[in-house]
């Protein structure tokens, strides 16, 4: 008998020990794994448990890739306010050398299954320039849309072979793309100093969740392709365009759900826009006095399939509410819990 016990507390023994021989540490002063976390991504092996990179407090001062080898990964912080990723990087600038985003952002995701957790995201890059510039972009500046590639937009007035890029231009903060799904954030911080801070983008099969986070930009701030779930989080918006975005494109139930979120921002800011198929539920949502008088619109002409689909539910605006985000829908916060919004695909 006792040797069946020795044997079970030596397999619970060895059985712990591989769960936290698992773990990586990343600590900036050399007590860690590595000293980068990049590095501490690169050396990971990919397995269908998930495995941790804890990140030790420090500022650390790079830009993250994770490939679509990477998956089942969750980068957990030692604290929200402590660990700092920061880089600079304008889109445009980006891709007036590279053919697709992947990079154009502090943190680029292709892989699938992550977790981020008390992390602090910043993209400097409007916060470090006086204003905008005008550079060479030959491979991409003066070209329409086609079906193989997204070119960047035009400014008004740009010279052909030339790229306006604008202070407060697209600056990711997070940015994913196809096939970059199953994805967490849970206390984490995004800022930039433009726009489309935080965008995880999977049209075909987004699933994105996040919960006490802080998202601060411009334009676009937030804005989820596919289904996302973002739920006691504060959205700040410096922008009069629009905050929140959503792309609901690829399956007609694909929805963009706010609870209990806190919007702020600079005065007259507006709430949000959508030019392609959107949906999106605004649950116990509050707004700051700044907000303009201005429902989420949609900002095309484009005849959309689905129609207009946005809708409130027990949101109030500080000061007094305005009329179009009073109730219309029968939807409460319980019908949107995680399993029900993502179902058995995560």
């Amino acid at each position: 008998m006792a040797s069946k016990v020795t044997l079970l507390f030596s397999i619970l023994f060895i059985l712990c020990f591989q769960s936290f021989a698992k773990k990586i540490i990343v600590a900036q002063d050399g007590t860690g794994d590595y000293v980068s976390i990049q590095e501490a991504i690169d050396a990971v092996v990919s397995s269908s448990k998930m495995q941790t990179i804890f990140i030790k407090n420090g500022t650390y001062k790079e830009k993250l890739l994770i490939d679509s080898t990477k998956h089942h990964l969750r980068l957990l912080g030692e604290s929200t306010k402590g660990v700092i990723v920061t880089y600079s990087q304008s889109r445009d600038y980006w891709r007036c050398e590279n053919d697709d985003d992947f990079g154009a952002a502090t943190i680029n995701v292709l892989g699938h299954d992550l977790i981020f957790e008390n992390l602090t995201v910043l993209n400097t890059y409007g916060f470090d320039v006086e204003g905008s510039v005008s550079i060479d972009c030959l491979n991409e500046s003066g070209k329409a849309n086609s079906a193989k590639k997204n070119y960047l937009p035009r400014e008004k007035g740009e010279p052909i072979g030339q790229k306006i890029v604008r202070k407060d231009g697209h600056q990711f903060s997070f940015r994913s793309l196809n096939g970059a799904t199953r994805i967490k954030f849970l206390s984490c911080v995004f800022r930039s100093g433009g726009g489309d801070t935080v965008s995880p983008w999977d049209v075909g099969g987004g699933m994105f969740y996040f919960n006490d986070c802080i998202i601060e930009g411009h334009v676009d701030l937030y804005c989820p392709r596919g289904n996302a779930l973002i739920e006691n989080s504060l959205i700040i918006c410096h922008n009069m365009t629009a905050g929140i975005w959503h792309d609901g494109s690829g399956n007609e139930s694909d929805k963009s759900v706010l609870i209990n979120c806190r919007f702020e921002g600079d005065p007259g800011f507006k709430l949000g826009r959508y030019h392609k198929e959107a949906q999106m539920y605004l649950i116990n949502c509050s707004f700051s006095e700044e907000m303009a008088d201005a429902e989420i619109y949609q900002s095309t002409k484009t005849e959309l399939k689905w129609g207009h689909r946005i809708y409130y539910k027990n949101c109030h605006k500080d000061q007094g509410d305005y009329a179009w985000h009073q109730d219309n829908t029968d939807l409460t916060e319980k019908d949107f819990k995680f399993k029900k919004i993502f179902g058995k695909k995560w």
